[in-house]
């Protein structure tokens, strides 16, 4: 039958990777925006940044200075438009940073990071070292695979609208988490 599908394979979305912000990244912004005194004035770090959503959030909020650490040339770029679309100033670091030596920032986020095994292994373990340098870490998630059973402390719950292009449902429940020292 012409136009059937069911045996096509994988649909994907034809909008761009970066034309939308993941559930744990859009709660974490919501969470910042609702609590500006967490940031204001604050050196804040968001980690594999993706769209900037949570490093603009960030700056909106007060936070100072703002660097979205990020290793893909296409999330950079969208970075720097989405960051000059909302009048904010946001730093850029194209590195690694969990194979760089370890920065000491006030504030780190990471939105919708524990999707899978490999990034989860490295990351968190990370963000416990950060939080046990004195930062406050900060990880939003909508309750991905690999998001840590133990450590978390549960600081907000949000429905967020989301696509069943990529997400499983319409609405996903998504919490900030704040993650303790390993």
């Amino acid at each position: 039958m012409a136009g059937d599908r069911r045996n096509a394979g994988p649909q994907w979305s034809a909008a761009p990777f970066l034309g939308f912000c993941l559930a744990g990244g859009q709660a974490l912004a919501r969470y910042l925006l609702d609590r500006p005194a967490l940031v204001a004035g604050r050196a804040v770090l968001d980690l594999r940044s993706g769209s900037g959503l949570v490093a603009i959030a960030a700056a909106m909020a007060g936070a100072g200075p703002v660097t979205a650490a990020e290793i893909d040339p296409f999330a950079i770029a969208a970075i720097t438009a989405n960051a000059a679309l909302n009048g904010v100033e946001i730093a850029l670091v194209a590195d690694d940073l969990l194979d760089a030596p370890a920065p000491h920032p006030e504030v780190v986020t990471a939105g919708d990071v524990c999707y899978e095994a490999p990034m989860a292994e490295r990351l968190i373990p990370w963000l416990r070292a950060q939080a046990a340098a004195g930062a406050l870490v900060l990880l939003g998630d909508p309750g991905r695979a690999y998001l840590p059973k133990t450590g978390l402390v549960a600081c907000a719950t949000y429905p967020v609208s989301t696509s069943r292009e990529i997400e499983t449902g319409d609405v996903l429940e998504t919490s900030v988490w704040r993650v303790l020292p390993g």
